[in-house]
C-alpha cells in the first residue's frame, strides 16, 4: 500500500509529529509513505501571507525533518518528500526555485484557489458558489499546470464546489475535464478525506466519467492526522465504491524516480 498525500502541522491545520506519520503507517502495512504538506509559495514582491500553507521560514525544518525519518526508518517503509502545491502562473517558476534549493521529490496538484489566491477575484475551490466561469479557470489553470510536466498527479480533481442551476453546463465542462486530463495521461485522486468526511468530493457524477473515460486512478489518504492512516475502514469502503465503478487504483504501479 502506498499513500503519497500526507500532511504536517506546519500548515496550521495537522495535528501529530512526523514521526508519528511514520510510526502509524509501518503499523498500517503502508510500504511507500509521501509527506506533500501544502507548499509554501513564493509571494513575491506582494509578500502575501497564506494561512493555509507552510511558511517559508519553516520550509527547511520540514526538509530536515522528513529527511531524516527517510534515514532512520530506511528498512521499515519507503519515505519521499513532496508538496502539494497549486498552480499559479504568475509565482510558479520562483516557487520552485525556491524548493529546488531545498531538494525534494514530487509535487502533487492540489488546486484550492483560482487565479492567485489573494487576488479579489480569486474563488477558494471548495466553497460553495455558483460561478461556472471560474470553473473554466479551475480547469484551466489544472491542466496548464500538468503541462509544465512537475506534477505527479492532481489531488482531489473534484474539489469545485458548484451549487449554480446550470447543473448541465457544470457537468459538461467536467466530461472535457476528465477527458484531457485523460489525454494528458495524469492520474487523478480519491480523496479519503472528503469520502470519509462526507464533503462535495468525491462527486460521484465525476467519478462516473473518470470510470467511463479510464483515466488512472490513485487514493489518496490526505492525512492531517496519524490515525487516519490505520483507518481502513474508510480505505476499504472507498475501494469497494471505486470496484463497483470497475476501477482499479494504481498506487503501488507509482514510482518516484
Amino acid at each position: 500500500m502506498r499513500n503519497f498525500h500526507t500532511h504536517t502541522k506546519r500548515c496550521g491545520h495537522a495535528r501529530g509529529n512526523d514521526e508519528d506519520y511514520v510510526i502509524e503507517a509501518i503499523e498500517t502495512g503502508i510500504s511507500v509513505l509521501g509527506f506533500s504538506d501544502h507548499s509554501p509559495m513564493v509571494f513575491a514582491p506582494e509578500n502575501h501571507h497564506s494561512s493555509f500553507r507552510v511558511p517559508l521560514e519553516k520550509a527547511e525544518d520540514y526538509v530536515r525533518s522528513v529527511n531524516s525519518l527517510k534515514e532512520k526508518y530506511k528498512d521499515d517503509i519507503k519515505i519521499y518528500l513532496g508538496y502539494e502545491m497549486e498552480y499559479y502562473p504568475k509565482f510558479f517558476d520562483q516557487t520552485l526555485a525556491f524548493h529546488e534549493q531545498f531538494g525534494y521529490d514530487y509535487l502533487i496538484l492540489g488546486q484550492h484557489f483560482t487565479y492567485n489566491e489573494y487576488e479579489k477575484k480569486s474563488i477558494h475551490t471548495g466553497s460553495k458558489n455558483k460561478d461556472l466561469d471560474s470553473f473554466d479557470v479551475f480547469i484551466e489553470q489544472v491542466l496548464t499546470g500538468l503541462q509544465t510536466g512537475k506534477y505527479l498527479y492532481v489531488a482531489h480533481p473534484d474539489l469545485y464546489y458548484y451549487v449554480g442551476r446550470d447543473e448541465d453546463a457544470f457537468l459538461k465542462k467536467n466530461e472535457y475535464y476528465v477527458k484531457e486530463l485523460k489525454k494528458l495521461g495524469y492520474p487523478v485522486e480519491f480523496n479519503l478525506l472528503g469520502f470519509y468526511d462526507k464533503r462535495n468530493y468525491p462527486d460521484k457524477r465525476f467519478w462516473e466519467m473518470v470510470a467511463k473515460e479510464g483515466n488512472d486512478v490513485v487514493i489518496g489518504f490526505d492525512a492531517h492526522d496519524p490515525w487516519v492512516l490505520s483507518d481502513m475502514k474508510t480505505y476499504h469502503q472507498a475501494l469497494d465504491y471505486l470496484h463497483s465503478l470497475g476501477i482499479e487504483p494504481i498506487n503501488d504501479k507509482i514510482e518516484i524516480k
